[in-house]
């Protein structure tokens, strides 16, 4: 059973959850201050996190980011914000997704869904449009890098990129149409799961979060490039 760790000091919005979740069948555990929250993460070993912005203690994004140091664990942020930079200092800081409060429970599952998806196998095999040899949609070599989405690796050069779990589905789902310029709306349909339109800033700050750790140079990208009025596109490395 997937646990479910709730970080909000809104004692209402926590008991709601945690009911709605648990018949949903997860399990959960609750907190409702930020410094505890870190201090509880390792016995509560959560598959998946909801985190409040504003927090005693710490707040939200400083959470996010402490436990990012340690785990990938997916990380949805609850805010009552939603001007870009408190959403985007909390993607930056780790966070996958974000939900606006007020909130409807059932996008709220539908989010959480979203991040327990399991990718189905492919039956594709051979090379691609671009060229790239392809066993199958599983696995991914562009140049120097190595992707297995059944292993859930993703390695350049032979070292390990550390990727979060949003991180690696971004760069799969790039890397799998190498050449090719994807929209964000698409990315955001095929990466976070949404069926409507999103928040585009979901897709640039990973992006800029992926380059961080795939990109030789970040500030000048040759990998995952921008396609101006489009979206992104992979380019194997030369090297």
């Amino acid at each position: 059973m997937a646990v479910i760790f709730i970080v909000d000091d809104d004692q209402a919005i926590g008991e709601m959850l945690s009911l709605v979740l648990e018949n949903e069948g997860f399990q959960t555990v609750t907190c409702m201050d930020g410094l505890r929250a870190v201090e509880m993460f390792p016995t509560v070993k959560p598959d998946l996190i909801l985190l409040d912005v504003m927090l005693p203690g710490l707040d939200g994004t400083e959470v996010a980011r402490r436990i990012r140091e340690t785990s990938n664990v997916p990380i949805i942020m609850l805010t009552a914000k939603s001007d870009t930079t408190d959403v985007v200092a909390g993607l930056e800081a780790g966070a996958d997704d974000y939900v606006p409060k007020p909130f409807k429970v059932a996008e709220l599952l539908a989010r959480i869904r979203a991040r327990f998806r399991i990718a189905r196998p492919a039956e594709s095999s051979g090379a691609d449009q671009s060229g790239n040899s392809v066993a199958n949609t599983n696995h991914i070599e562009r140049g120097s890098i190595v992707i297995d989405r059944l292993e859930h690796t993703a390695t350049k050069n032979g070292k390990d990129l550390n990727l979060t779990p949003m991180e690696f589905e971004l760069m799969f789902v790039l890397a799998a149409a190498a050449g090719e310029a994807i929209s964000r709306s698409t990315l955001l349909h095929d990466v976070w799961g949404y069926e409507s339109s999103g928040d585009t800033r979901l897709v640039n700050v990973h992006v800029q979060r992926l380059r961080a750790k795939v990109e030789d140079d970040p500030e000048n990208p040759q990998i995952i490039q921008t396609v101006r009025g489009i979206g992104y596109k992979f380019v194997n490395p030369e090297h």
